[in-house]
């Protein structure tokens, strides 16, 4: 039985009842589920003081089980970034582990991919958001089990979603995949912990960020020379952000206009994945491949046993609620 366990090392939980829910549908799905000690921990906003989530980071790395879920994101992991045995996290991911997740997520995994070429954490649901969530607000979004499944047993090579512009037609790139939530991307930029990537798919997402807010921060990014130095980026869920009298119009589509007349690098939009219930999980740090044929997109890895731990060929790359995600 695969072993997993659920740790919180960001924001703190509001209540145990998600986390309930959460263990008792992964262990209906086949898990052998593990709750960390200091999973319900507080203190202020975060799930416990900083040296609390970083013991349990660490005591997780040592125990090193096949898939380590963060319970949610919110704040907390870049307090960690400096403190963190990093090649402990290393020793646990060539034993085999996943660390999955998102949101806050982004900084623990492009602070590791930073360090270790070669290796990989996974973008994907988080345990109570995603698993936790009460039947009155939706359950359990099937595709994004599904693709979490398929992720976790070594049979996910590949996820697909339909690109709306049609403009990337025979698009194909090859590169390291990296990235995650924008705002938690561009506060690494300047540090130790930031991925000197050239030539990578860098996919990005936010959620509760005025459209002009992102389009800041993706010129950020181009200005200082990392968008114009990738080989594409592919842009996920942006939603959540009220309008404002003052936008006369403008919206998320001009800024990615705006990106888009600044840099030679293919910018897609469609990607299945941010703070929405159906997302795919991701190779962060693993080598993809994107292809693009009218307005369908495919991104695929090889299996390789440090990114999914029993990692198999497949002949049909996933399953098609995965692989074919609108």
């Amino acid at each position: 039985m695969t072993s997993l366990t659920l740790f919180t090392p960001a924001g703190a939980l509001p209540k145990a009842e998600p986390l309930k829910r959460a263990a008792k549908r992964l262990t209906q799905l086949g898990f052998e589920v593990a709750i960390d000690a200091d999973a319900l921990a507080r203190h202020q906003r975060f799930g416990g003081d900083d040296a609390t989530r970083l013991a349990a980071l660490h005591r997780i790395a040592d125990a090193a089980p096949s898939i380590a879920l963060a319970t949610r994101g919110g704040y907390g992991l870049t307090r960690l970034l400096d403190q963190i045995d990093w090649a402990r996290i290393a020793k646990s991911v060539e034993r085999g582990t996943r660390w999955v997740g998102y949101s806050d997520l982004t900084a623990l995994q492009n602070g590791f991919i930073a360090r270790h070429k070669g290796l990989a954490m996974w973008a994907g649901p988080l345990g109570c958001d995603d698993f936790g969530r009460s039947e009155a607000e939706g359950g359990v979004d099937e595709v994004t089990r599904d693709c979490f499944l398929e992720a976790m047993s070594g049979a996910l090579e590949a996820v697909g979603f339909r690109e709306p512009s049609g403009s990337f037609d025979g698009l194909q790139a090859r590169g390291r995949l990296w990235g995650g939530n924008l705002t938690v991307l561009c506060s690494l930029l300047g540090t130790p912990h930031w991925p000197k990537i050239k030539g990578g798919i860098l996919f990005l997402e936010d959620v509760n960020e005025h459209p002009y807010r992102v389009e800041r921060q993706l010129l950020q990014l181009q200005q200082a020379g990392v968008i114009d130095a990738q080989a594409a980026v592919l842009l996920g869920d942006f939603s959540g952000a009220a309008k404002t009298p003052n936008d006369r119009g403008y919206g998320l589509k001009d800024a990615i206009a705006a990106l888009r007349s600044r840099t030679k690098t293919p910018v897609l939009t469609g990607l299945p994945f941010g703070h929405v219930r159906t997302k795919v999980c991701l190779p962060v740090g693993g080598t993809v491949e994107l292809y693009v044929q009218g307005r369908e997109a495919i991104v695929g890895w090889q299996s390789d046993p440090r990114l999914a731990h029993g990692a198999h060929g497949h002949d049909d790359d996933c399953a098609p609620d995965c692989a074919h995600t609108h």
